[in-house]
């Protein structure tokens, strides 16, 4: 267990992966996700029914998705100050796959992943206040440079500040954050399909990749457990 003392207290993502009876769950850019391979609509919306029936939910209920193949459940808090993971995540993500097991209903933790948009910007406040009211998006509380759908569908932007211009390079990428044991396995089918590595300086956790053209993608990994890459 983590040395959190309260049960609202603040994890890191190697704490949530650590933890025993999180294997089904994997952490990536927007709190811990696991995907749960249903089959068919009914059966999701049954277990999706038997998850808002878990004892002591209170206020951290998760983010449901719920498709025709299957449900991917989030667990994150937002508050005004606040933007990820907590103790409380640990009891829930085992609340939520001890109901996956008593409908057998399995888990694939290699099916999560958060896409992110990063812009690199000069003006930094003037470029966000266009891409706020563009997408409809809003300010994530705790950081001014990131903006997020408030319905929590769309990808996260992140802007970065930048200290001159940049003509050589462009200025917006994606970021993929993958589950930990599936970043290298998804690099290497980037690479095999044309791409290339530009920067592994801050690995295992980044990777800068671009296509034949030059347009850049980073992949991320949040927090592996001690001893795994």
């Amino acid at each position: 267990m983590t040395s959190v003392e309260s049960k609202t207290g603040r994890i890191r993502p190697q704490q949530f992966h650590e933890t025993g009876g999180t294997e089904d769950w994997r952490v990536v850019g927007e709190g811990a996700c696991a995907y749960f391979r249903t089959g068919s609509f009914a059966v999701g919306a049954q277990f999706v029914q038997a998850m808002s029936e878990m004892p002591g939910l209170g206020d951290e209920h998760p983010d449901v998705d719920l498709r025709q193949e299957g449900v991917i459940v989030r667990l994150i808090t937002v508050t005004g100050d606040y933007y990820g993971l907590t103790e409380r995540h640990i009891e829930l993500a085992r609340q939520v796959s001890a109901v996956a097991r008593s409908l057998g209903i399995p888990a694939d933790p290699s099916s999560v992943q958060t896409v992110q948009v990063t812009i690199d910007a000069l003006a930094g406040p003037d470029v966000v206040a266009f891409w706020r009211a563009l997408l409809g998006y809003q300010d994530r509380a705790d950081s001014s440079e990131d903006l997020i759908d408030p319905l929590r569908r769309g990808a996260p932007f992140y802007f970065q500040q930048m200290d001159a211009p940049r003509p050589q390079r462009n200025r917006v990428h994606v970021d993929v954050w993958v589950p930990y044991d599936q970043a290298e396995e998804r690099i290497a089918a980037a690479l095999a399909a044309g791409g290339r590595l530009v920067n592994d300086a801050d690995a295992p956790s980044n990777w800068v990749l671009a296509d034949l053209e030059g347009n850049e993608a980073c992949v991320g990994v949040a927090g592996p457990p001690t001893g795994r890459p």
